[in-house]
């Protein structure tokens, strides 16, 4: 699940897409070593407790910002599940597709799992993209497309799972492909399983 939000007045829309454009241009410009709350507070016009109440520290605020393109909508995808699902999917492996995101990847290789960067990495990326996930497949669920497994626990890791391998193990590249490839495998499973005989 995401992290609660932290109490306090909930942010508009706008100072959101202000705090993160501003991080994502200088996470662009000066990499992520450079990027503190203060600078992007000072640049966006945004006060500190504004950011604060929606992101711990300036590592979750990187990867957030890394992957502002927001979760897929259904209308901004395609008419189904599985067309929704890879779009997402193309666009977080874009995302670490950039100069940037290559350097993020490498920098999270060599980190403490239980550092600041690793949570921010797993929190703001894996989690909330199995969340957007999550909500796509209860969509298609409401609307008759599919039927979801007992656990759909399994079926979000089969999905997101393989992006965090290949981001730290770098055997392979992450491309357009790659993301297709995972939704057509993890749904084409999903339906195999419910048409075998009980």
């Amino acid at each position: 699940m995401s992290p609660p939000r932290r109490p306090g007045r909930p942010p508009s829309q706008l100072a959101r897409t202000k705090i993160l454009k501003t991080a994502h241009d200088m996470l662009i410009k000066d990499g992520f070593g450079r990027l503190t709350v203060e600078a992007v507070a000072a640049q966006s016009g945004v006060g500190k407790p504004t950011i604060y109440r929606q992101w711990a520290n300036a590592s979750e605020l990187a990867m957030a910002a890394l992957m502002s393109g927001g979760p897929v909508k259904l209308e901004e995808s395609g008419t189904n599940l599985r067309s929704a699902l890879t779009a997402q999917m193309r666009s977080l492996v874009q995302a670490f597709a950039t100069t940037r995101g290559r350097q993020i990847t490498m920098t999270l290789a060599a980190a403490d799992p239980e550092s600041e960067y690793t949570k921010a990495f797993r929190n703001q990326v894996i989690l909330s993209s199995r969340e957007a996930g999550r909500a796509l497949l209860q969509e298609a669920t409401v609307r008759g497309e599919v039927t979801l497994p007992q656990d759909v626990e399994v079926l979000l890791d089969m999905i997101y799972g393989p992006v965090y391998y290949r981001l730290l193990v770098g055997h392979r590249p992450l491309d357009a492909g790659f993301a297709e490839s995972i939704v057509a495998i993890a749904l084409d499973a999903v339906a195999n399983a419910d048409r075998k005989p009980r």
